[in-house]
């Protein structure tokens, strides 16, 4: 990989990577990603995220937020929690956040509660927000518009719906981030026919590690668990369904990365 890679979302406080971070960190740094952001979920994995991005200043930044699925135990000490790492230097955005129908492990009304309130905190400290939407488009849509104006910025973080719900966002000026899904011929194909939608300027990549694992690797790794290294693959097959070269691909997504997060 000729030009330097930026994972915008890797999962990499999960427990999965206890036993060789540091080697796994060694590979993705092999396969040319420089900096990755880890995605804090929940108010457990907040501290660990921004923990690990402390110790490695330059290359591991964090966010810190309360994905759908825990929205239920959103308080306000989980407000609190959030509203403190986000001091830190190494605290980038404010998220995972956002809104999860599809499977409902929270009620929809502590989702949108918890939604609005993190909404909240990037608004009152300037940083940009991390999102999640899944089978929940409209309730999404009308609560994140009339909060735009107030927003630095935000990245629909791994991205995996129809041309629809995509020219919507790219219309709101929302980022788009894009997983090894568009890898997956089964679950994928739809995604990689309207990838070419996302402006130059919008277009973000991640591996959400430790899943998400690109089926389009060639031999198929032993293990199933996705991780950093494999972000190349997800270029490559972007560059490939937009009709760019993975130079160019690897060149704006990194440039978008640095100036979404403000980065070193």
């Amino acid at each position: 990989m000729p030009n330097p890679l930026i994972d915008i979302g890797a999962n990499i406080a999960h427990n999965s990577f206890d036993e060789d971070r540091i080697e796994m960190m060694q590979r993705a740094k092999e396969a040319g990603v420089e900096k990755i952001i880890i995605t804090g979920s929940s108010d457990e994995s907040n501290v660990r995220a921004a923990e690990l991005a402390a110790d490695s200043a330059g290359t591991l930044y964090s966010t810190a937020g309360v994905h759908p699925h825990y929205a239920s135990d959103y308080s306000d000490d989980s407000d609190a929690l959030i509203r403190s790492l986000v001091e830190n230097d190494a605290v980038v955005a404010v998220g995972e956040c956002g809104l999860d129908y599809c499977r409902n492990f929270s009620p929809r009304e502590a989702q949108i509660a918890a939604f609005k309130r993190q909404l909240d905190i990037a608004k009152d400290t300037g940083l940009p927000v991390f999102l999640h939407q899944r089978d929940a488009h409209d309730d999404f849509v009308n609560i994140l518009e009339p909060a735009l104006p107030d927003l630095f910025r935000a990245v629909v973080h791994c991205f995996t719906g129809e041309g629809e719900a995509l020219r919507k966002y790219v219309a709101m000026g929302l980022y788009i981030g894009i997983t090894g899904w568009i890898c997956d011929e089964r679950r994928g194909k739809h995604l990689h026919d309207i990838v070419s939608i996302i402006p130059d300027d919008r277009l973000l990549i991640e591996t959400d590690s430790p899943y998400l694992l690109p089926r389009s690797i060639q031999p198929r790794p032993k293990s199933r668990r996705n991780e950093p290294m494999y972000l190349p693959e997800v270029a490559r097959v972007i560059a490939e369904a937009r009709a760019q070269s993975i130079e160019h691909v690897a060149r704006i997504t990194t440039e978008n990365a640095i100036r979404f997060f403000g980065l070193d």
